[in-house]
Order: structure tokens, then C-alpha cells, then sequence
């Protein structure tokens, strides 16, 4: 996609996945970019032509349009080329479950006196926070305007979801920043949602929370099929032709995961908390995604019984496919609960074995899928990376020392897995055992 005309310089604080993104995404647009990160090694390899995550098509973009990149540890840059500056810090969620926003914090304590400049906030925080972001600027003195823009960007699917939103959401005070923002995205053609920064801070929460509620209810009617004998992949078809409802985020499996999420659910419910709300649904919703990871083990001792000694394989290990994102993966909890069984866990992932190190104990990791079935006693389909449909599942079951084939994301065809030989469980779709 090529610029028309001139555009204006933005900065972004923060490199991570939702600021490099960002930052990718406005250059491509034809603005100079100045992206600012206090880590100095990250810095440095993105000079240096090295992107910090693994996301299709990234990598590509920055390199068509790095002469508009520009990357420091400084703020001075940022501050002296663009008026809007773009928050893309993180967020995390901390033990009270709360959001921890001393980035945010730390980002605006850090900010001049001005009052031609912006902080746009694409950073997830609670409803609230720019309310209070604007009460420090006023008692400072700064005249800083504040925007929140939130970001929709699905790990996977990053690029095409920032050239492509379903929306834009815009939360300001109806002045020159928010007009600026708009400017800015003008050319995406996207639907653009003008309101007052609360509720911009709420679409982002009360959207996430939705999907999150519409993949444990579906995770929770396949536990239901699983006792009647229906087949949720069925039903999700019939339900999802109904378009009140629509077919996405109706894939039952071991459940949700990711940085989003998990730590947004938790962020709208704890918010509405300290409101004095109790919100039970959002209750339910977390307490069934727990639930729903720890389910794949009794499947297990269904046909195996005691795991003492066995040697399980995990396909895939990142929290979707098309990312190396291990943040709240059902990977991780399988791991520590198979072990805990006192199971040996061997695991294969395309592109998230590096992270998947930094935080996995007393796994093996194979070198590709054929060296992680060899010998095991179960396998376990936890992500699905689409070159696991190329398996050849008559060499699988010739391979592992058991017959078991456990889909937590009803990714195989049930008859061809049935045909090589293996007993398949799947997530809410009657059990088959092998002809093998």
C-alpha cells in the first residue's frame, strides 16, 4: 500500500507486538515513525534489521518501509518530530488482577509541557485510565492531549487486521487530537466509532470478554455433546448459519489463551469488581477455560489409566497457530499436569519452541513432529499449525508405541484417524477406536 501525499509523523513507545505492528503499519501508510523502547538490545536489532516476534508478514513490511523506521532508547526524537505519540507499552495483569499500569505511568510522567501534543493510547487499560491520565496532565500543567485508540489486532493476523480493521474506535474529547487521529486512519476506508474516552475503553474490554464468553460457552455445550453423543462441530455448523450468531469463535477445543484474553476478562471483571459489580457471567467464563485445559488429562487416563511412566507428545505448543506467543497457552498447563501425573512430555512446535523454553520445565522438544510421536504412548493435538494436516497418520500410529490420538482442536477428520489405526478423542465428538 503506497502513501498519497504527505503525511504526519507519528512516534510510538513501546516495540513490542502491538507497537512494532503499529508503528509497521503507519509507515507503510507513508508517515515517518519514530518507535522508542527503553530496552536497548531490542533497539539495537531492530536497527539492525532483527524483529523481536514472529508474525506473518512483519518482517517484510518494516524492511519495504524502513527508511520511514526510526528506532531509540530517546523520547527526544518522538517528541521533537510527531505530535502524536502513540502508547504501546505493556499492560500485564497483576496478582490482585488488576492491570499494571507503571509503563502507562511511566510514559506519562515522562512527557514535557505541551500543549500541541498527543498521547494516543493503544495500550489495554481499564475504563478510567485516561480519565485519571488527564486529571495528572491538568495538575501538572502539561496541556497534553489524550486520545484512546484502542488496538484489534489477532495475533496471526496482525498486518492484515491493522490494513484492514472492522473498526476504528476513537475515544476523545472532540478536539484537534482525536480529528488527527481520524486523519490518520482516514485512508483504511474503515468504519470509524467517534466517542468520549470511557466507552472507547470499554469496546476494547467488552469485545474481548465477548469472544472469550462465546469460546467457553461452545467449549461448554461440547462437554454437553460429549455425554449425549452429539457432535459440537455439527452443531457449531448449524448454529453458526444463523447470522445473529456467526460461525467465528464457535470452535470448541482445550480453551483460550494468549495475552489478550485471559488478561482482559480477568481486567473487565476485576474492574466491574472494584465498581462494586460482581460479575458472574465473566466468573464462569474463566472458571470454564481453566476447566477445559485440565479435561484433555482425564481423556488420557480414560485409555491409559495411570501415567506413570508414559511418554505423551504434544503437537504444538503456542496459544494458536501463526504465532510464537506462549503466553497463557493450554500448552503449559498440560505440560505441568501431565508431568504432575507423573508422565514424560516430548513437544514439537514450528515456531515457538524458543519461547516455549523460557518457560516449560522437564520437556523434551523434538526437532519435528515425526521425532516428537516416536515411541508415545498418547499424542496430543494442543495447536493447530496447519502443517499438521500433512501428517501421515498411518506412519503415526506405525511410530507410537500406543494407539491414542487426543484433537483438543477437532482439527482431524475422525474416519481418518479411525482408517491409520488409532482411537480418537477429540473435544465435544463421539470417541472412535482404531480398525488397527
Amino acid at each position: 500500500m503506497s502513501a498519497q501525499g504527505t503525511r504526519e509523523p507519528i512516534g510510538v513507545i513501546g516495540t513490542g507486538y502491538v507497537g512494532l505492528v503499529t508503528a509497521a503499519g503507519f509507515a507503510a501508510l507513508g508517515s515517518d515513525v519514530f518507535c522508542v523502547d527503553i530496552d536497548a538490545e531490542k533497539i539495537r536489532g531492530l536497527e539492525e534489521g532483527r524483529i523481536p516476534i514472529w508474525e506473518p508478514g512483519l518482517a517484510e513490511l518494516i524492511a519495504e518501509h524502513r527508511e520511514r523506521l526510526h528506532f531509540s532508547t530517546e523520547l527526544a526524537p518522538a517528541l521533537e518530530h510527531a505530535r502524536l505519540r502513540f502508547v504501546a507499552v505493556g499492560t500485564p495483569p497483576t496478582y490482585s488482577g488488576d492491570a499494571d499500569l507503571s509503563a502507562v505511568h511511566a510514559v506519562v510522567e515522562a512527557m514535557p509541557a505541551s500543549d500541541r501534543h498527543a498521547l494516543v493510547m493503544k495500550s489495554t487499560v481499564p475504563v478510567g485510565t485516561g480519565e485519571a491520565i488527564e486529571r495528572v496532565f491538568a495538575a501538572q500543567g502539561k496541556g497534553f492531549r489524550y486520545v484512546s485508540c484502542p488496538e484489534f489486532l489477532k495475533e496471526g493476523s496482525a498486518v492484515k487486521d491493522f490494513l484492514e480493521p472492522d473498526r476504528v474506535v476513537i475515544g476523545d474529547a472532540g478536539d484537534w487530537a482525536g480529528d488527527a487521529v481520524e486523519e490518520l486512519y482516514a485512508p483504511l476506508d474503515a468504519p470509524v466509532v467517534r466517542t468520549d474516552v470511557k466507552s472507547a475503553e470499554m469496546v476494547k474490554l467488552a469485545s474481548n470478554a465477548f469472544l472469550a464468553t462465546k469460546i467457553s460457552f461452545i467449549n461448554e455445550i461440547a462437554n454437553v455433546c460429549e455425554e449425549t453423543g452429539a457432535d459440537v462441530v455439527e452443531v457449531a455448523r448449524g448454529m453458526g448459519l444463523d447470522d445473529r450468531i456467526g460461525p467465528k469463535f464457535l470452535q470448541a477445543g482445550i480453551g483460550f489463551g494468549g495475552s489478550c484474553f485471559p488478561k482482559d476478562v480477568t481486567a473487565l471483571k476485576q474492574l466491574a469488581g472494584n465498581s462494586g459489580y460482581h460479575f458472574q457471567l465473566l466468573n464462569s467464563v474463566i472458571e470454564v477455560n481453566e476447566l477445559q485445559k485440565r479435561r484433555v488429562i482425564s481423556k488420557i487416563q480414560k485409555h491409559l489409566g495411570s501415567l506413570v511412566g508414559k511418554e505423551i507428545a504434544l503437537l504444538g505448543l503456542a496459544f494458536k497457530p501463526n504465532t510464537d506467543d506462549m503466553r497463557e497457552a493450554s500448552s503449559l498447563v498440560l505440560s505441568s499436569r501431565l508431568q504432575g501425573a507423573g508422565a514424560r512430555v516430548r513437544a514439537y512446535d514450528p515456531v515457538a519452541e524458543d519461547e516455549a523454553r523460557k518457560l516449560m520445565r522437564g520437556v523434551e522438544f523434538a526437532d519435528s513432529a515425526a521425532d516428537a510421536v516416536a515411541g508415545a504412548d498418547a499424542v496430543i493435538l494442543v495447536t493447530e499449525w496447519p502443517e499438521f494436516r500433512e501428517l501421515d497418520l498411518v506412519a503415526v500410529a506405525g511410530a507410537m508405541r500406543g494407539r491414542l490420538l487426543v484433537d483438543g482442536r477437532n482439527f482431524f477428520d475422525p474416519q481418518a484417524v479411525r482408517a491409520a489405526g488409532l482411537a480418537y478423542e477429540a473435544i465435544g465428538r463421539p470417541s472412535l477406536n482404531g480398525e488397527g
